[in-house]
């Protein structure tokens, strides 16, 4: 039976994802939830405020938020939870309208490492920001527009026993429309774009830009003994975001170190962009807060070395089906709690002393802890945590939900995990 209070902050989870089919939606749904909280928005081209409260900015797709208790100074620490806001998926190609045989088809490129046979036959609609060419950004959300449909089984006869491969140029593009040629894809975007900027609309002709990613139009669902599973799209790593804001809007008490919630974007494709956590991004903020409290250059160094991050990503969970795919002693389970992330070659930052953080964070929020580390034969995946660790030279470790298929267009988590992290990050930031 899952934890009394994991349904509510579930059912929450669920309404954020479904508001945040982009990373952009991501960033503005977060500034809505902090603004609503009394946080102050930041404008990095203004005087840095660095007064008693909360305050975040957003960078793109992504966002940073800190909370600065009344007795922080150049004597403070940061404790730091990274993540962020973008998912595997399909982006559109720069003159995305294409065609076939009579179809008309939307042009689209992989974007970071989807299970790519899970987007076939699903309802899919397209969000994210159009650039006006007097450069206004629009946030865009449609409907259900396209499909990737699958060759039927009677043309493919052998697709059972040698398994499903899509061309990646010529098999992945969606179909919206057939006999339309007239009918761009810019087009069903701007039909659905909603800006009192614009009371009378845009037009394809309006956009100069646009930065549009595919995503699944089915709902988060609830399933499984006792409603115990999720099942939804980019849990990998929504749920971090989610529980991350979530934590930071409960914690009123930091022990005197400033709280920071770094929600990076571009992490599924390696994280090197001005919004990614190998950019300026969250230096940027410590860089200006610490100087706003009025440490010297040589007092913010100090700083760093009270400090920690929390590098939360999903983590796998055992799967009964290829539990060959996995180490024999360290099989996670869902529900059980999240997962500590170790490898020895350091694509998670994880050492004993961020570990021994972590434990303590669960202890005191009365969470379990799991271990997770790699089959010796299995590749490791890799998180913002060594990046994070490696630009600022801070104690970093490395935790998420553990989740079945990942990088599908539909994950699946345990409810009680996604309760769990959210108290354990709150307890970390509360100086557990």
């Amino acid at each position: 039976m899952p934890h009394a209070d994991s349904q509510k902050h579930v059912a929450d989870l669920a309404a954020f994802v479904v508001a945040s089919p982009s990373s952009f939606h991501a960033a503005a749904e977060l500034a809505r939830a902090l603004r609503e909280a009394g946080f102050t928005e930041q404008l990095e081209t203004e005087d840095w405020d660095a007064s008693a409260g909360g305050h975040f900015l957003v960078r793109d797709g992504a966002l940073v938020a800190w909370w600065v208790p009344q007795i922080a100074g150049p004597r403070s620490g940061f404790r730091i939870v990274g993540s962020h806001t973008d998912s595997p998926t399909f982006k559109l190609k720069p003159d995305p309208t294409y065609g076939a045989a009579g179809w008309q088809q939307v042009g689209v490129e992989v974007y970071g490492g989807p299970l790519i046979a899970s987007w076939t036959d699903r309802e899919l609609g397209i969000a994210g920001r159009i650039v006006t060419p007097r450069g206004e950004r629009v946030l865009v959300k449609t409907d259900a527009v396209m499909r990737i449909p699958q060759l039927a089984i009677h043309l493919n006869r052998g697709v059972n026993d040698e398994g499903l491969k899509l061309d990646k140029q010529f098999q992945t593009q969606p179909v919206f429309s057939v006999r339309r040629p007239d009918l761009q894809v810019l087009d069903l975007v701007t039909d659905f774009a909603d800006d009192v900027r614009f009371p009378d609309g845009l037009t394809s002709d309006d956009v100069a830009g646009h930065d549009l990613v595919a995503f699944d139009t089915a709902k988060p669902k609830l399933f499984g003994a006792d409603d115990s599973f999720l099942a939804c799209g980019r849990l990998d790593n929504l749920s971090s975001v989610h529980a991350s804001l979530i934590a930071m809007l409960n914690t009123d008490d930091t022990g005197g170190d400033i709280a920071v919630l770094a929600a990076f974007d571009h992490e599924e494709v390696g994280s090197g962009t001005r919004s990614g956590a190998c950019g300026p991004l969250l230096e940027d903020v410590l860089v200006r807060t610490a100087t706003a409290l009025g440490a010297t250059p040589d007092e913010y160094r100090q700083m760093l070395q009270r400090s920690s991050c929390v590098s939360a990503d999903a983590g796998h969970a055992v799967h009964p089906n290829y539990v060959g795919h996995h180490d024999p002693v360290h099989r996670p389970l869902l529900n059980e709690g999240p997962l500590l992330k170790i490898n020895a070659n350091q694509r998670y930052a994880s050492d004993a002393v961020g570990e021994t953080l972590w434990r303590r964070a669960c202890a005191v929020a009365g969470v379990p802890v799991q271990q997770f580390v790699s089959n010796n034969q299995v590749p490791c995946g890799s998180t913002i945590g060594p990046l994070t660790a490696t630009r600022l030279g801070i104690t970093t470790v490395d935790v998420g939900v553990p989740l079945l298929s990942m990088h599908s267009i539909r994950e699946m988590a345990g409810v009680d995990d996604l309760y769990f992290l959210t108290r354990a990050l709150q307890a970390y930031w509360a100086g557990a």
